[in-house]
C-alpha cells in the first residue's frame, strides 16, 4: 500500500513510525514533512494547507490512504477533496471538523446536548465582550473562537488582563479572522486530562490517557507553548472516571455529531477537567495531539493502519484496539526563546542508540546533517513498567541528543508521580 500523510511534526512522525510497522505499507509519503522524517518516509515540499496540490499529488501518485493530522487541513475541508477524488482517509471532513473550528459552535454543541463544559458566553462585538468582563468572577478564560496555533486562550488572572486578551483577539486582530468572535468562560478548576479516541461516527474507542506540560518553563511557569512534554497514562484517570467519561462525555458526543447531521470519524481529542463537579470538557480537537501522540503511539500494541481504516469504514466495532500496561514518557527539546522569538540553524547530534526513540518536529535537512528550523524541535521517548521509569529513561536519551541553543524542562512527569504515589 502507498500511503500518504499530511503534516510535518512531531506527531507526524509518531504516526509514520506507527503506520511503517504494517507489512503490507511499501511507500508513505510525507507533505511536507521534515528533515527528520526523511529517514522514514519520503517527504515531499508541498504545504499542509495547499489542498488541490495535496489532492493532485495524491490521485498521480495513486495513494490507497491518506492520513490527514493537522487542525488547519481537515478544517479547511482535506478529506472531502481527497475522497472527492476517490482517495480513502483518516480524519474528520470539514462539517464535523468545526469541532476544532469554532470553539462557540463546540460549546453551543456541549450546551444543546447536555455535555458538561464550563458556562460560557460568546461575543461578536468587541465592546459588549469588554463590559462582560468588568464584572464577571476572575480568574476568567478568554477564547479565540477559530484556529490560533495553540494560542488563543488566555487565563486572565485580572480584569486588566482580561481587557488586554479581548482587545488583542478583537480589536488588534491578533489572531487574524479567528478572534473576530470570543468565547469567555468560567475558569474550572482540577487536574487536566487528555483522551484520543478513535471513533468511525459509531463506536468509540479511548486511547491511554495522557498528561501534557503546556507551560515552558520547570514548576508550571513561564509561558504556554504547544507542550513540553508528556506522560501516559494520566494517574489521575481512573477506571471509574474513565466509566464517567464514556457515559456523560464520549458517547454522547459522538451521538450529537451525528444528530447535528456532522458525523465525526478519525481521532477525536477530548482535553478534560476533572473538577469537584465531575469531569467536564475543556476543548475538543479534531485530531491527534501533539505531543500526546508521542506517547500514545508509543504504547499501542495494535496495528495502526488497521484501525484506522476501521474508522474510515465504519467497522471499529470489529477491530481490537489494545495498549501495553506499561508507561511511557516524552520530553520535547526546544529552540530556547520558544515560544517567543529563537533562532534557527544549529545542528543536531545524536547516538545511533537514541535515534529510534527521537521524533522529529522541528528540523531540516542541510549538507546531509539535521539542523534546527522550529521552537519544538524533537521529542524523546522512553516506555517502561513504572512511570518513574518511563521518565527516567526520557531523560537518560535526552543526554544522548545536542544542539546548541537547546532548552527542555526538567520536572516532566513530576505531578503524575505524585499523583501516582510512585
Amino acid at each position: 500500500m502507498k500511503l500518504l500523510v499530511v503534516g510535518g511534526g512531531g506527531r507526524e512522525h509518531a504516526i509514520i513510525k506507527k503506520l511503517k510497522e504494517n507489512p503490507s505499507v511499501t511507500e508513505i509519503y510525507a507533505l511536507p514533512g521534515n528533515g527528520g522524517i526523511a529517514a522514514d518516509a519520503i517527504c515531499v515540499p508541498i504545504g499542509a494547507t495547499d489542498l488541490e496540490a495535496i489532492a493532485s499529488f495524491a490521485a498521480e501518485n495513486h495513494i490507497d490512504y491518506a492520513v490527514v493530522t493537522p487542525d488547519d487541513p481537515l478544517v479547511l475541508g482535506a478529506v472531502d477533496l481527497l475522497e472527492s477524488r476517490g482517495i480513502p482517509c483518516f480524519g474528520p471532513n470539514k462539517a464535523a471538523a468545526i469541532i476544532e473550528g469554532s470553539k462557540a459552535f463546540a460549546k453551543d454543541l456541549m450546551h444543546r446536548h447536555g455535555i458538561p463544559t464550563a458556562a460560557y458566553e460568546t461575543f461578536d462585538d468587541a465592546e459588549a465582550a469588554l463590559q462582560y468582563v468588568e464584572n464577571a468572577p476572575l480568574p476568567i478564560v478568554i477564547k479565540a473562537d477559530g484556529l490560533a496555533l495553540g494560542k488563543g486562550v488566555v487565563i486572565a488572572e485580572t480584569r486588566e488582563a482580561a481587557r488586554a486578551a479581548v482587545r488583542a483577539a478583537m480589536c488588534d486582530k491578533k489572531f487574524g479572522s479567528s478572534g473576530e468572535r470570543v468565547v469567555i468562560e468560567q475558569f474550572l478548576t482540577g487536574p487536566e486530562v487528555s483522551v484520543l479516541a478513535f471513533t468511525d461516527g459509531k463506536t468509540i474507542v479511548p486511547m491511554v490517557s495522557s498528561m501534557d506540560h503546556k507551560r515552558a518553563l520547570d514548576g508550571d511557569r513561564g509561558l504556554n507553548t504547544g507542550g513540553m512534554g508528556t506522560v501516559a497514562p494520566n494517574p489521575y484517570y481512573t477506571a471509574e472516571v474513565a466509566k464517567t467519561c464514556m457515559e456523560t462525555i464520549f458517547l454522547p458526543t459522538v451521538h450529537a455529531m451525528n444528530a447535528e447531521g456532522r458525523p465525526f470519524r478519525g481521532c477525536l481529542y477530548f482535553g478534560l477537567m476533572l473538577t469537584p463537579d465531575g469531569p467536564k470538557v475543556i476543548e475538543y480537537n479534531c485530531r491527534f495531539g501533539d505531543p500526546e501522540t508521542q506517547v500514545v503511539l508509543a504504547l499501542l500494541e495494535s496495528d495502526l493502519l488497521t484501525v484506522m481504516q476501521a474508522t474510515t469504514n465504519g467497522t471499529l466495532d470489529k477491530v481490537e484496539v489494545q495498549f501495553a500496561d506499561r508507561h511511557a514518557a516524552c520530553v520535547i527539546l526546544a529552540s530556547d526563546g520558544y515560544p517567543g522569538s529563537y533562532q534557527k540553524g544549529f545542528p543536531i547530534t545524536m547516538t545511533e542508540a537514541v535515534r529510534p526513540h527521537v521524533l522529529i518536529a522541528g528540523a531540516r535537512a542541510e549538507n546531509g546533517r539535521l539542523v534546527t528550523s522550529g521552537g519544538r524541535v524533537l521529542g524523546v521517548v522512553g516506555v517502561a513498567d513504572t512511570l518513574r521509569h518511563a521518565i527516567d529513561t526520557a531523560y537518560a536519551r535526552v543526554g544522548e541528543v545536542s544542539f546548541e541553543n537547546a532548552f527542555y524542562r526538567h520536572d516532566i512527569g513530576q505531578r503524575a508521580l505524585l499523583a501516582a504515589k510512585e
